[in-house]
């Protein structure tokens, strides 16, 4: 992407982020609201994840799972028969609404509206050079390997289709990208991991 492209593709997040922020106000305060009610924990979910160059930083999220989930179980992974998810976070998950809050880190210049999704350390201490290139740019909010399938990708697949995206990336991909992700995530495919050996490879789908 060329300086003129990533400096207009900066002020599109920051105006969007913004915007949405704002739009969002009172959803969020009602979500958290409710989090708060269901089971009187915590209602934010923060967690380290690697970003541009390698860079670490630490995404917002809504909680949809029980405290302490990533002491139980399959840890930070998750399936769709997973007992730990509350009944709000089910909602939440579904809807795609716990990951809005991460507008907060694309404000903040730590995500980008597009991008490749924000993986953990783990995951990028087993990449290889070519796959590194997902480092390359800042991760996004949505992505190429998003609207390809999520979750019923295999790991490596993803990966590629994040490379893909690094490669080619343009402002018309990203608008691609933004215009097909509500109709992606509110049919619901891909939400979860749904194959064994993808669990134990060591994917994250966050919470």
């Amino acid at each position: 992407m060329r300086p003129l492209q990533r400096t207009i593709k900066r002020c599109m997040d920051i105006v969007f982020s913004s915007v949405m922020l704002l739009l969002l106000l009172i959803p969020f305060v009602l979500i958290a609201a409710a989090i708060k009610l269901d089971d009187g924990g915590s209602v934010f979910f923060r967690q380290e994840r690697i970003g541009k160059s390698g860079v670490p930083f630490r995404v917002w999220k809504f909680r949809t799972m029980v405290e302490n989930a990533e002491s139980h179980a399959l840890g930070v992974l998750t399936t769709a028969a997973d007992p730990r998810i509350t009944r709000l976070g089910r909602i939440l998950r579904r809807l795609g609404f716990d990951e809005l809050l991460q507008l907060v880190n694309v404000l903040a210049g730590q995500m980008s509206l597009v991008g490749p999704r924000p993986t953990v350390a783990r995951q990028v201490k087993r990449y290889t050079a070519h796959q590194r290139r997902r480092l390359e740019v800042k991760p996004g909010l949505t992505g190429w390997a998003l609207i390809h399938g999520r979750n019923a990708l295999t790991w490596p697949e993803k990966i590629e289709l994040d490379v893909w995206y690094v490669e080619h990336q343009s402002l018309w991909i990203d608008l691609r990208v933004l215009l097909t992700t509500p109709r992606v995530v509110l049919s619901g495919k891909g939400l979860y991991l749904e194959k064994t050996d993808e669990i134990l490879s060591g994917d994250e789908t966050g919470r």
